[in-house]
């Protein structure tokens, strides 16, 4: 099977060892993973708020840059998503299938347990682009409860929105902030040391208001989760 990773631009520019954790993760399953340098971003910012135009090339491109693949992977649902549901609606031209990691993982390679060691309490949050757009429901969870060592807590109200929503928390900051305090409260009656989320868009929210309270609670991507093994200094 000949498998690209999407990485999506958000992760390349501020959480690049996401990216590298889905590699060693799926060499370590038996698979070579291809890294197109041309790839750019899927253009959700600009479909989002209303420049749809300007995200048509960036679709063509991506179709382009992605074809011929058997397998397209992303540590994003939310750039997932955009892909699936809207470059065929910006471009009339079905793009490549990409696939949400734990849908490849569960789905498509038929695993659960991926052999990760990681000794620590954890909790994970839903995002709303995993639930609702791509609906992948709990292969996050089968992934994290076949995880060595873990201590894996529900998040109550684990499906309620985390209030980033991309540029809805700049223009409804005051709601945003509400919603983040809902979701931060959640977080810390787990008694959790790490919210784990399939979008780092997401914990980046999180965890920057976890961070400010000074909670001492972490934000670790599933793809790093699922990428660690005894031994492992990360």
């Amino acid at each position: 099977m000949r498998v690209a990773l999407f990485i999506t631009c958000f992760n390349d520019t501020l959480y690049p060892e996401t990216g590298k954790a889905v590699v060693r993760l799926l060499e370590r399953l038996g698979h070579t993973v291809e890294f197109p340098l041309d790839q750019t971003c899927c253009g959700q910012m600009h479909f989002n708020t209303g420049y749809r135009p300007e995200a048509v090339p960036l679709a063509r491109r991506f179709a382009d840059v992605f074809a011929g693949y058997d397998a397209v992977v992303s540590p994003s649902a939310s750039c997932t998503g955009m892909v699936r549901d809207n470059h065929a609606l910006l471009t009339g031209v079905q793009p490549p299938r990409v696939h949400e990691l734990s849908e490849f993982l569960v789905d498509v390679l038929g695993v659960t347990d991926v052999g990760a060691y990681f000794p620590h309490r954890v909790t994970y949050h839903p995002t709303c682009h995993s639930l609702r757009m791509l609906r992948v429901g709990d292969k996050p969870l089968q992934l994290l409860r076949a995880v060595r060592g873990i201590d894996l807590v529900e998040l109550p109200a684990a499906d309620s929105c985390c209030g980033f929503g991309g540029t809805f928390a700049i223009k409804n900051a005051d709601t945003s902030t509400a919603m983040l305090t809902d979701k931060m409260r959640c977080v810390l009656d787990t008694g959790a040391e790490v919210l784990s989320a399939g979008d780092n868009s997401c914990l980046m929210h999180i965890g920057g208001g976890l961070s400010r309270l000074r909670t001492g609670v972490r934000t670790v991507h599933l793809a790093e989760i699922l990428a660690s093994t005894e031994g492992d200094p990360r």
